[in-house]
């Protein structure tokens, strides 16, 4: 090579070198090259920013002094290791590797070696650039990363177009999707499903491409297909630029508070929109069901006579429900009934293990293997039913089997009671209280049934209608106590008499029906012959024996009707002919009935109609002095009816009809005022009449107005407490009924007299003439009627009279007719009398003339001129 060309060279090998410098000084990576001792030869601007080393201080130093201290004394270790064996390592590798800067700040760098060999040495050359923000980075990646994993939730994030860009392992373990199912594909693709609202996915979606926050809750479906709820948290990614980047889908798990929810929200729903109970009971049970598809739920109630009846089981075998249904509470039984049963919650998370019931192998033979019960009570603690969950595997309950239970106890508590409420409201609408029978309302449901099966197939039936005879004196002698045990005791002979089929109700009061189907008329002559038997045997009470009877009315269809309400009416008539009869016997309905109904109809009629018109008339009868009948102890007023086509009506017959009209409250008003009325003028005109004895009806006792009706009605008229005496029969003195004894020591308190009329044909009890408000006491006519003839009936006149004597009150005797009744009388000591002997009722008028004729005195000296006064009452009275 010639002068020229060295120089050449020598140019060129400068121009490389200064050209390698410059590069390696401007390079933004750091390069550090070290000789065959590990000296540093060259270090570039960058490694000296990188380490805080001036290269003054570096250069021909061991590059240790680059390593950080705890690596220094295996570093040249290595590098020699590779120097000698010519291992390559490290070299054409690259690595992240720690920097320990000259200040001690610790950095990261990645780092690639080159070795190569030059006169005879091995140099290696490093290559580094400072990688601590992007670490830093990485790692707060995978921090975020890792939390997300352990978030509890599934998320994913999205790009600008909506498809997944990111999963974190909730999201694949949740939803069944690994991450490369999900990425890359649109997330509405993987919301989306059956019952998705529409609505919602929408809103999602219109939120995503507007980079806006959302948060709403709604249905999807894992790639299984199983329903699951989610509360979804939609957030926006942005830049510095606030450009979209990103949209944040955060998904929580909410099934197992969502589905038992809506569960609740539906039979809630159908409880408001008054589903019928079967029909909840079964969509609770079905929807259980579909919220953990694992289980076969079975809701279980107990009945009126202590069984388990299943109401819903949707899934739950036949052979299992066979034998649930009619098991007596408090049996030894399997899981799903032991609730119920025992009152105790039960879980078997074994069938095989944990059961002692002998059937325990049909649950299995059925594929269940678990089984967890709870009893359904309702608020007052009273047992319902139960809930059961069967497992088709064995296993403890997970946490949505135990939110499903507590809602379906729940649920099931307000259904079962709800039902036991609308059993009682039915009760109480179609059943009569007292006797449990059923009640007018639901007889006639079952009549009009019966008529229409009978009229497609031309069957019979008969009813008939019971009533109690002589009831109102049972209550007004022995107290309604008595008279509802005796109602109860008849009404279990009625069941215990009736045949298979038979339809009994009570109608009211002492009144029952029966339907007969299939029965003609001997058939019904046979049943209510032995009914009348059963019904005449003795009812035992706290306080006693009752001696019950009764009358029944009997109609046969089709012979009397076809119609539900004219066969009624038809039994009706027909039992009251039987009560007209005398009681305890029994009538068939026929035609003649329907026209004393009729005549009846009117007759009631016709007695408003005088009451109203003032057409009734009010007679009154002299009581006398047995030794002169010309002093005048007092008047009885004595009712009479004169009807304009029928004449005059015995008042026994009117008074009957008024009672069981309703008409007698109104008819004692109107007796009192005329009473009272007439004696007030007798008194203004001078007539000496000592007072009026008026007889009360049994039913006006009931009434505790009725000492201020009486005080009120003297006092209008001028009259004072004496001047009025209340004849009473002994039924109203034998009540136990505490309304009637009040009403009758409060007259006695206001100074009216009180005389205990007919007295002796009864079954009065001498205790109460001493302890109740009697001045007076009035022999029954069948007394005097015999007394000339029998010694019996002297003999009893004459107890009467020293019963009367000894007691200090008056005896009146009735019906005296003959000149030797008196004669008898008088020698018994009777001195005051009543009757057709001294003079007949009369009407006021000709009762006046009869008082001048016959130069009446009085037997007691009274002020009589008084005046008619306004309303006051009289202290101590």
């Amino acid at each position: 090579m010639d002068a020229g060309q060295t120089q050449g060279v020598a140019s060129g090998e400068r121009l490389y070198k200064e050209t390698l410098e410059q590069t390696l000084e401007q390079a933004v990576d750091a390069v550090v090259v070290i000789d065959q001792d590990n000296r540093i030869t060259l270090i570039n601007a960058a490694a000296e920013a990188l380490w805080g080393w001036p290269r003054d201080l570096a250069l021909g130093r061991n590059v240790s002094m680059l390593v950080p201290s705890e690596l220094r004394s295996r570093h040249d270790g290595y590098i020699n290791a590779n120097r000698d064996t010519g291992v390559d390592r490290i070299v054409g590798t690259s690595r992240e590797v720690p920097i320990q800067r000259r200040d001690g700040q610790l950095r990261w760098a990645s780092m690639s070696i080159s070795r190569v060999r030059v006169d005879g040495q091995v140099l290696y050359t490093a290559f580094l650039k400072d990688v601590t923000a992007q670490r830093a980075e990485r790692e707060r990646m995978r921090l975020l990363s890792q939390v997300a994993d352990h978030s509890g939730g599934a998320i994913t994030i999205t790009g600008t177009d909506q498809r997944i860009v990111y999963v974190n392992s909730g999201f694949t373990q949740w939803l069944g999707y690994d991450s490369s199912e999900a990425l890359g594909r649109p997330i509405q693709d993987l919301l989306r499903g059956a019952h998705t609202d529409a609505l919602v996915l929408e809103a999602t979606r219109q939120a995503a491409m507007a980079g806006e926050s959302l948060r709403t809750e709604v249905l999807f479906y894992s790639k299984s297909g199983r329903p699951l709820w989610i509360s979804l948290t939609l957030n926006p990614v942005r830049d510095t630029q606030d450009r979209l980047q990103n949209m944040v889908w955060v998904l929580i798990d909410i099934t197992h508070t969502k589905m038992p929810e809506l569960l609740q929200t539906q039979v809630l729903a159908a409880m408001a929109h008054d589903q019928a109970t079967a029909a909840i009971a079964h969509m609770l049970c079905m929807q259980a069901e579909h919220i953990a598809p694992e289980l076969a739920v079975c809701l279980a109630t107990v009945d009126g006579e202590g069984g388990l009846r299943t109401l819903a089981a949707p899934s739950l075998p036949p052979e299992i429900r066979a034998l649930i249904d009619g098991m007596a509470v408090g049996a030894e039984l399997a899981c799903r009934d032991t609730a119920a049963t025992c009152n105790a919650a039960l879980q078997a998370d074994e069938v095989e293990s944990a059961l002692r019931w002998p059937s325990n192998e049909i649950c299995l033979g059925q594929g269940l293997h678990a089984c967890w019960t709870r009893p359904i009570r309702a608020s007052d603690g009273t047992l319902l039913g139960a809930l059961a969950f069967l497992h088709r595997e064995p296993g403890t309950p997970t946490a949505l089997h135990q939110r499903l239970m507590e809602v379906g106890l729940h649920l099931g508590a307000l259904l079962l009671e709800r039902e036991r409420e609308r059993e009682q409201i039915r009760q109480l609408a179609y059943y009569d209280a007292l006797t449990g029978l059923p009640n007018r309302r639901l007889l006639l449901a079952q009549l009009e049934r019966l008529l229409h099966d009978l009229r497609g197939d031309g069957g019979r039936l008969a009813l008939a209608f019971v009533d109690l005879d002589r009831f109102k004196q049972v209550n007004d002698t022995h107290g309604h106590p008595a008279g509802d045990a005796l109602l109860r005791a008849l009404a279990q002979r009625l069941r215990d008499s009736a045949r298979p089929g038979d339809v009994i109700a009570r109608m009211g009061g002492d009144e029952f029906v029966l339907i007969l189907p299939s029965c003609d008329a001997s058939q019904a002559n046979a049943c209510m012959e032995r009914l009348l038997a059963a019904w005449r045997e003795p009812v035992a009470w706290a306080d006693g024996t009752l001696h019950p009877s009764a009358s029944i009315g009997i109609a046969l269809c089709p012979e009397d009707g076809l119609d539900a309400r004219q066969l009624m009416r038809h039994a009706d008539l027909a039992m009251y002919q039987a009560k007209a009869a005398g009681g305890n016997s029994l009538r068939f309905y026929n035609a003649t009935m329907n026209q004393r109904a009729q005549e009846r109809a009117q007759l009631e009629a016709d007695l408003r109609r005088a009451l109203r018109d003032d057409a009734l008339e009010v007679h009154y009868q002299p009581q006398v002095d047995s030794r002169d009948l010309q002093v005048l102890h007092g008047v009885e007023a004595l009712l009479r009816w004169t009807h304009p086509r029928q004449g005059s009506i015995d008042p026994a017959r009117f008074i009957t009809l008024a009672e069981e009209s309703g008409l007698m409250r109104e008819l004692t008003r109107w007796v009192l005022n005329q009473v009272c009325s007439q004696l007030g003028l007798w008194r203004r005109r001078g007539l000496a009449i000592p007072h009026v004895a008026i007889n009360l009806s049994a039913s006006c006792f009931h009434h505790p107005d009725l000492p201020e009706q009486l005080i009120r009605s003297l006092h209008q008229h001028g009259l004072q407490a004496n001047d009025l005496v209340v004849e009473v029969t002994e039924s109203v003195m034998l009540t136990h009924d505490p309304v009637v004894m009040a009403t009758v020591h409060a007259i006695g308190e206001r100074g009216i007299a009180l005389s205990l009329d007919d007295f002796g044909t009864g079954y009065s009890s001498l205790s109460l003439l001493h302890r109740l408000p009697i001045q007076e006491l009035k022999l029954d006519r069948s007394f005097v009627l015999d007394i000339e003839e029998s010694p019996r009936a002297r003999a009893l006149t004459d107890a009467v009279l020293r019963i009367g004597h000894s007691l200090g009150q008056q005896v009146i005797a009735e019906g005296v007719e003959t000149e030797a009744q008196r004669r008898h009388l008088l020698d018994s000591g009777c001195t005051t009398l009543q009757g057709y002997l001294i003079a007949p009722p009369m009407p006021a008028l000709a009762f006046e003339r009869w008082v001048g004729e016959k130069s009446v005195r009085t037997a007691c000296n009274k002020d009589y001129n008084v005046q008619a006064r306004p309303l006051e009452k009289q202290d101590g009275r």
